[in-house]
């Protein structure tokens, strides 16, 4: 049992007993009709009291020690055993309970009638304490099946973060094998220097920390990473402006939040040396922004949509939260919910 059952079990207890033990209480009035049947007398009612409560509580105790609860009465058999130890236990608990009192105090009644009054006592007490018990049970029950649907929701949850992981790193990958392409037969020299930042950010890629959130600080670090490889592909046509105050570098976002919003602007805008592609980064209120500057490419490739679904995805299994897409005539913004 743990400290809330212990807690019902000798409230419940204390409750039976006063309530089995109610005539002597009443018989505190001498003028009623109950004196007339019993004189009150405040030691045989602590005893009696003290009885009736101990045997109420040993049920609970017997039938809630064990954890595992309604497992113990799985099937008939176990079932009628179940009652029939418990239903010995209140047979010599209300003989001892008898014999004790019927020692300690003398009393005019006739052996039936108080032998009788003593049954129909610890009888009650028996219903009223398997009632208890019962409902005790299907709580416990309840909570177990409460429990056992959380861990299942957390293994899927985690299985569906790693899919999602497993699906965003090809997808960086491939995008990043097309640049390198273009690279090579361009400048080979300046493609060695690309494939040492490369490796930088697939090193923080495939093996992040055991948290699933990370520091805005890790992943501007990357960012940077990233921004090199960029600035190689496209030179003067990209620009990148982080303005991100120090004070939310201790936040927290998923892993790998940041970079497929560069990639996603880099894949889906043209960009000249004319009309440059500006990406910002930025904190306003409780989200992290990203935005550029919107100049669509008609083709933009064979976009599999992972990108902004993955981060929207991630997003609630994490955080609870979903990012906030805006379009406008001139620029795509997202908003990325940050946590303290």
């Amino acid at each position: 049992m743990d400290k809330t059952e212990k807690r019902i079990c000798w409230y419940s207890s204390l409750l039976i007993g006063l309530l089995m033990s109610s005539p002597k209480i009443l018989a505190l009035r001498g003028d009623g009709i109950v004196a007339h049947y019993w004189h009150f007398n405040l030691a045989e009612l602590v005893l009696q009291v003290a009885i009736n409560v101990g045997f109420c509580y040993l049920l609970f105790y017997i039938n809630l020690a064990n954890q595992k609860g309604p497992r113990i009465y799985a099937g008939r058999k176990m079932q009628v055993l179940w009652f029939i130890f418990n239903v010995s236990l209140m047979i010599v608990s209300f003989i001892t309970g008898g014999i004790i009192q019927r020692l300690c105090f003398r009393s005019d009644q006739l052996p039936a009638i108080y032998w009788l009054g003593y049954v129909s006592r610890f009888f009650l007490s028996f219903v009223f304490t398997v009632i208890i018990i019962k409902i005790l049970l299907l709580i416990r029950e309840s909570k177990q099946k409460d429990a056992e649907n959380n861990r299942l929701k957390t293994a899927y949850l985690e299985a569906e973060l790693e899919l999602l992981k497993e699906q965003l790193n090809p997808h960086f990958l491939f995008n990043s094998l097309s640049s390198l392409s273009g690279i090579v037969r361009e400048n080979p020299a300046m493609a060695q220097h690309f494939i040492n930042h490369l490796s930088k950010i697939f090193r923080y890629a495939l093996a992040p920390p055991n948290a699933t959130l990370v520091t805005v600080a890790d992943e501007l670090t990357m960012v940077r990473s990233y921004e090199q490889l960029l600035t190689m592909r496209f030179e003067k046509a990209f620009a990148l402006e982080i303005t991100v105050a120090q004070q939310y570098y201790s936040f927290k976002i998923p892993h790998l939040t940041l970079q497929p919003l560069l990639e996603n602007a880099a894949k889906h805008n043209s960009a000249s040396i004319s009309k440059p592609l500006k990406v910002k980064i930025f904190v306003e209120g409780d989200n992290i922004i990203v935005s550029n500057n919107l100049q669509e490419v008609e083709e933009p490739g064979n976009g599999t949509g992972i990108g902004l679904a993955n981060l929207n995805s991630r997003y609630r299994i994490l955080m609870s939260k979903e990012i906030d897409i805006v379009k406008t005539k001139d620029c795509f913004i997202v908003k990325l919910p940050l946590k303290s």
